[in-house]
């Protein structure tokens, strides 16, 4: 068990169940690409710590590449413009590319870099998201096939999730106090 952060009102996803997330994830996306030696990309910096523990739980080869985009600005909402920062090194011209990504929200970012990573020709494109924000009334513009939860419409950091680029190492995710960031 760990403590707690300050920082932290209450624990969402424990670092047990977060195992369980990873193991499911990782057995379908086995099954759905047990010969089809998928390339799976993490958008820097939220998803690297979700993909590496992805990555491990997926049985079939594959291969991984990184891109870090830009949309948050200083915010705590997305601006949905996508700055690419890091590009793919990767050709995705006829492979099946899964992005892997920590949370959606608005999934305006996710909407433009998916749309983006289209016009290049993959075979396929599919979304693997950790947690799914569920906001009242608003539907994002993707819906990943590979859901690892849903969260509630609050705040939340850990397991690579960050309030200006802290707390991404804690072992759990956490609702953040409204006070450290307002």
């Amino acid at each position: 068990m760990h403590t707690v952060h300050p920082d932290v009102e209450r624990i969402l996803i424990g670092a047990h169940e977060i195992e369980a997330i990873i193991a499911r994830l990782g057995a379908e996306i086995t099954a759905d690409y047990a010969d089809k030696n998928p390339l799976l990309v993490a958008v820097l910096r939220g998803a690297v710590v979700f993909m590496a523990d992805l990555m491990r739980a997926i049985e079939c080869p594959l291969s991984i590449d990184f891109m870090a985009t830009s949309s948050y600005g200083s915010g705590v909402t997305s601006s949905g413009t996508v700055r690419i920062l890091k590009d793919l090194e990767t050709n995705i011209r006829d492979r099946h590319v899964i992005v892997a990504e920590d949370i959606l929200d608005s999934g305006l970012t996710l909407s433009n870099l998916i749309s983006m990573l289209q016009s290049r020709d993959p075979a396929s494109i599919e979304i693997c998201a950790f947690a799914v924000k569920d906001i009242d009334g608003y539907t994002p513009p993707v819906t990943p096939k590979y859901v690892g939860r849903h969260v509630p419409n609050e705040f939340i950091v850990g397991y690579g999730l960050d309030y200006a680029e802290r707390y991404r190492n804690l072992p759990y995710v956490g609702v953040l106090k409204p006070e450290v960031y307002s």
